[in-house]
C-alpha cells in the first residue's frame, strides 16, 4: 500500500545562540543557548521545524544536543523515513519502539512532523491538537541577574513596556538567608505592580523548604517552582498541605510523563503543573499530562526550556488549546536571545503573548540566520558549563 504524504527526510542541527545577559540558576549560569533544530520533508515537499533546547547542556536533565542530534540521526529519522506523516500516535510510538527515553529529542521530531503536515493541509497546527481555546497567555520574565537594583531596573522597564508583569525569580545558589533576603527586596519593590514567582530549581531540601518558604510568602511571593529535589515528592506534599491558600507549589522537575501526574494528583503534592512539551516527549503527550491536570482540578503553567521562537510557538500551538485554569507561560526564550531565527516574533500586547494562527507552528523561518548560527557552519565545540558558573570552550 502506498502512503500518501510520507515521511522522507529527516535532519537535525545545533546552534549557539548567544544570550543578552548571564541566565543564573540554582546550578549555574548560561551566556549561550544550544538548540537543536530539526527539518522535516514530506514526499509532497511540504516541510516543517522542530526544536529541542537544553539549559546548560545536560545540567537540568540527561539529554544534551550533542546526545539530542546523536538520538535523532541515529534512531528516530531512520524509525520514521517512508512512514505515514499524518499519523502522529503511530509515529509516536515507533520512535519509543527504536529509543528509549530521549523524549526532547522525539519532542523535536514530532514538532517538526507536525508542522509539515498541518502546513500541508494550510491549517494551525492547534487545529490538529483539538482545536483552539485560548487567545493570549499573560507573558513572564525571569529576573536572573543576581543584582536586586539591576532586577528591578529591568523589571521596571518591563512594565513601562506593557510587556511583562509576572516576574519569576531563579534562586537557590546562594544560602537560603541570603536568597530571602534577597527576594523580598524584589518583592518589596514590586508589591501592587506584579506577581512574583521563585523558582528553587530542586536546590533545597524538605526542612529548608519548610523554614524559608513562609518567609517568602510573607514578602508576597504566590508561587513557589520545584523547591525540593524531583523525587522528593513526601517533601512536596507536605508544603502544599502546610502552606495552605497563601501560595501555590509548583511541580516541574517532578511532572515529566503522564504517569508523574496521575502520582502526584493522587498524593496531592501540587497545586500546579510546569508544562514543557520537551521535557514530556512532544505535543501529544503535553495533553496527556495537562488532561491529568484538568481531570485532577490542578492548575498548569506554560514553561520554556529558553527555546528559540520554534520551540516557543510550537509550545504556544499545544498552550492555546488548554483550558483556562492557568498561571500564564514563559515563552521567552527568544527575548533572551541575542537574536532569531524566525523573521516575525510572536507579538506581545499588554503583558500578553499573542498565539499564533499562522500555518503549522505559526512562524516562518529565516534560512539566513539558521546558517548563521549554525554549530557545524561555524566550526564550534560543545560548550560545558560547570557549578562554579564559569564557561569553558
Amino acid at each position: 500500500m502506498t502512503v500518501s504524504h510520507s515521511i522522507e527526510r529527516i535532519e537535525a542541527r545545533i546552534l549557539d545562540i548567544p544570550t543578552i545577559r548571564p541566565h543564573k540558576l540554582s546550578f549555574g549560569a548560561i551566556s549561550r543557548q544550544s538548540p537543536v533544530i530539526v527539518q522535516l520533508w514530506l514526499s509532497n515537499g511540504a516541510t516543517g521545524f522542530g526544536e529541542a533546547a537544553t539549559i546548560g547542556g545536560p545540567s537540568w536533565n540527561e539529554e544534551s544536543p550533542e546526545s539530542i542530534k546523536h538520538a535523532i540521526d541515529g534512531y528516530l529519522a531512520p524509525a520514521l523515513i517512508g512512514q505515514d506523516g499524518g499519523a502522529f500516535g503511530s509515529a509516536l510510538a515507533r520512535m519509543d519502539a527504536f529509543c528509549k527515553g530521549n523524549y526532547f529529542a522525539k519532542s523535536a521530531v514530532e514538532i517538526a512532523l507536525i508542522d509539515a503536515y498541518s502546513r500541508t493541509l494550510g491549517l494551525p497546527a492547534y487545529q490538529l491538537l483539538g482545536g483552539k481555546r485560548i487567545k493570549s497567555l499573560p507573558l513572564a520574565w525571569t529576573l536572573a541577574s543576581g543584582d536586586v537594583n539591576k532586577d528591578l531596573e529591568e523589571a521596571q522597564l518591563r512594565l513601562e513596556q506593557k510587556r511583562h508583569r509576572i516576574f519569576k525569580m531563579k534562586i537557590g545558589a546562594r544560602t537560603p538567608e541570603q536568597d530571602v533576603a534577597h527576594v523580598s527586596q524584589i518583592a518589596r519593590g514590586l508589591q501592587g505592580k506584579a506577581t512574583l514567582t521563585v523558582d528553587v530549581n530542586q536546590a533545597w531540601d524538605g526542612s529548608t523548604a519548610r523554614r524559608f518558604l513562609p518567609q517568602m510568602i510573607d514578602a508576597g511571593v504566590t508561587l513557589i517552582e520545584q523547591p525540593v529535589a524531583k523525587w522528593n515528592v513526601e517533601a512536596l506534599k507536605t508544603l502544599s498541605a502546610t502552606l495552605g491558600d497563601r501560595a501555590s507549589i509548583m511541580a516541574d522537575e517532578t511532572v515529566c510523563s503522564p504517569q508523574d501526574a496521575m502520582m502526584l494528583a493522587r498524593a496531592q503534592a501540587s497545586q500546579v503543573f510546569s508544562l514543557k512539551v520537551a521535557k514530556h516527549g512532544g505535543l501529544l503527550r503535553t495533553k496527556e499530562v495537562a488532561a491529568v491536570a484538568e481531570a485532577a482540578d490542578i492548575a498548569w503553567y506554560g514553561g520554556t526550556m529558553l527555546e528559540t521562537s520554534i520551540g516557543s510557538a510550537a509550545s504556544a500551538q499545544v498552550f492555546s488549546t488548554l483550558g483556562n485554569k492557568h498561571h500564564g507561560c514563559e515563552l521567552f526564550g527568544p527575548q533572551l536571545l541575542v537574536d532569531d531565527i524566525v523573521t516575525e516574533l510572536m507579538p506581545i500586547v499588554d503583558f500578553e503573548l499573542q498565539l499564533p494562527d499562522g500555518p503549522g507552528i505559526g512562524v516562518e523561518i529565516d534560512p539566513i540566520k539558521l546558517e548563521r548560527f549554525d554549530r557545524a557552519r561555524a566550526g564550534l565545540t560543545a560548550t560545558h558549563i560547570d557549578l562554579g558558573h564559569k564557561q569553558v570552550a
